[in-house]
């Protein structure tokens, strides 16, 4: 019996347009996989022969979700090219929007993307709710709006869902499917945490609102520094952000860990499996000063799951191919060469020169890397970050689970989890050190400069650590414009095509040798895959150092 191909396209509760096609043998098992970006749009094309100063504001709409690493990204690019070096307090201001970035996408990343994968919706109406309110104990002492009557209300409220014909979020899941392991107290807790957590990023984002002046596409962030000025000095706004992040550290504390120590108690046959593992390479540039010369995330680099060997981060040995991504020429000279699928709709992936997605193939001293809070979580701890150390320590003996544990599919919700308590821990520390510079009259935010003196040509880059992972970005300038643009963000990393040498990237090999029970309902697939939070906008970027036209965009009637 011959092997036949499972075709997921798009896949949902991501960000863009993902496609993914597995092959199995007879058993269901996946015997290969292919991972296609099937976005394209040029934001870097767009950038070009603008005005550098500008680079924030229009990097910053590569993503809707990613918006403020986006444009720090780009303005710290352009910073780094002129050689200016910003005011402490811009760099601080510039953490706390960060860090309410990182809380706020890997609440609703747990919650909103990728609980549906374990949670059936279905079971949790046939919960008692004081049984309910028992099994949240065994996770927490005082766990999250743990009432049998809160309980009792989320019930109705889904029961109404479900009566009226409109499932909403709901919708379209694979609920009764097998893999399902919860019982339906543990999936009512779940559900009534999900709807919980829609009132909390509502909130979390008025955190980043609150120096970045909104959000999305958040505007205080200039080259040379901030322009929040007033909010700092304002003690309100300063409190106002406190009391949202008292807010999120206590449903982190109380709902978040919580459930995430619940579903690796629950999947830990499937964690010891090493289900969704990739192939144990992780990256991580590190960043965010937290005492001194001490950093909340390290940098490093780990092969093969040697966690005892961890490397420095050189950024020299970053290349990028394009032999099986849909362009031509080279990474750095290129032209867009779509070949389109198969009549059947299926990627052109018979030979291994084919090409089949948009997204460039970076390696790492030659090497596929996986980036993203797994990564900073297990570099970090292997480098003796303290306070990291004591988040997975806790963790790993509350759930009897060992560090090689984290790499797999329910483990990278553990480690996106453990990141967002001791960033909380971190962002009071940021705040303090704000409050006394301020104190003793340090109200500096902007590096004065004179755009006109400097240097007409010249190179930049900025290396960050972003919720998805490690984010760069390139920046060329000549005769003081944009000639040349580019980014690699964390899902270009992990969503790598295969290239020249065959090597898979996180993505596809995570999902080698796993099992699917139901070719028709292929949930295996996607909690793998939602595992890494995918952010498809962000993955695909295109450059031509030649600066020929590649594309034409217009707007309105010609």
């Amino acid at each position: 019996m011959s092997n036949k191909k499972i075709v997921i396209d798009p896949i949902t509760r991501i960000e863009g347009h993902l496609r993914v096609e597995v092959e199995v043998d007879e058993s269901g098992v996946v015997q290969d996989a292919w991972v296609s970006g099937q976005l394209f749009r040029g934001i870097e094309i767009i950038l070009k022969d603008r005005d550098p100063r500008d680079a924030g504001l229009l990097a910053g709409r590569i993503c809707g979700v990613c918006t403020n690493s986006h444009f720090r990204g780009a303005v710290t690019s352009v910073e780094d090219a002129y050689s200016l070096t910003i005011p402490k307090n811009a760099e601080i201001i510039r953490d706390l929007m960060a860090m309410a970035l990182f809380i706020q996408d890997h609440v609703v990343h747990f919650y909103h993307l990728h609980s549906l994968d374990f949670v059936d919706v279905t079971s949790a109406l046939n919960a008692n709710p004081q049984l309910t309110s028992s099994e949240a104990l065994k996770y927490h002492e005082n766990p999250f709006r743990n009432s049998p009557s809160h309980y009792e209300a989320t019930i109705e409220k889904l029961t109404n869902f479900v009566k009226a014909g409109r499932l909403g979020p709901f919708a379209n899941g694979y609920w009764g499917h097998e893999e399902y392991k919860l019982t339906p107290e543990q999936n009512l807790i779940m559900i009534s945490h999900y709807l919980e957590a829609l009132k909390f990023q509502t909130n979390i984002s008025k955190a980043v609102a609150i120096f970045g002046g909104k959000t999305p596409h958040p505007q205080s962030i200039v080259v040379g520094g901030i322009t929040s000025v007033a909010d700092m000095l304002n003690p309100q706004r300063l409190n106002d952000y406190l009391f949202i992040i008292k807010e999120a550290k206590d449903f982190i504390d109380r709902a978040y860990l919580p459930d995430a120590k619940l579903l690796a108690i629950t999947y830990r046959d499937e964690i010891k499996k090493g289900l969704g593992r990739a192939n144990g390479n992780f990256l991580s540039v590190g960043g965010y000063e937290f005492e001194g010369e001490r950093k909340l995330f390290c940098d490093g680099i780990i092969y093969d799951h040697d966690f005892e060997n961890v490397e420095s981060f050189d950024e020299s040995k970053i290349t990028e191919e394009i032999d099986r991504a849909w362009y031509s020429g080279d990474a750095k000279e290129n032209e867009i060469n779509y070949t389109d699928l198969n009549e059947d709709g299926s990627l052109k992936t018979a030979k291994n020169d084919d090409k089949y997605s948009w997204i460039k193939a970076p390696r790492y001293d030659g090497k596929t890397m996986e980036t993203g809070p797994l990564a900073r979580v297990l570099i970090s701890y292997k480098k003796d970050n303290f306070l990291i150390k004591s988040f997975v320590d806790e963790f790993l003996k509350d759930t009897d689970l060992e560090l090689m544990d984290l790499s797999s599919s329910v483990g990278r919700n553990a480690a996106r989890a453990i990141e967002t308590g001791y960033i909380c821990e971190y962002i009071f520390k940021l705040v303090s050190r704000l409050i006394q510079n301020v104190k003793y009259y340090d109200s500096q935010t902007w590096a004065k400069y004179d755009f006109d003196s400097l240097q007409k040509e010249a190179k930049g880059r900025a290396f960050l650590e972003v919720p998805r992972g490690t984010l760069s970005h390139f920046i060329n300038i000549k005769d003081a414009k944009i000639e040349n643009y580019s980014v690699i963000a964390p899902t270009t990393w992990n969503a790598t095509p295969k290239n020249f040498d065959g090597a898979r990237g996180a993505y596809e090999e995570s999902l080698m040798g796993l099992k699917i029970k139901d070719p028709s309902k292929p949930l295996e697939v996607l909690k793998v895959i939602h595992s890494f939070d995918p952010c498809l906008a962000c993955a695909v970027h295109v450059m031509d150092m030649k600066k020929n036209e590649l594309s034409r965009y217009r707007v309105g009637t010609v």
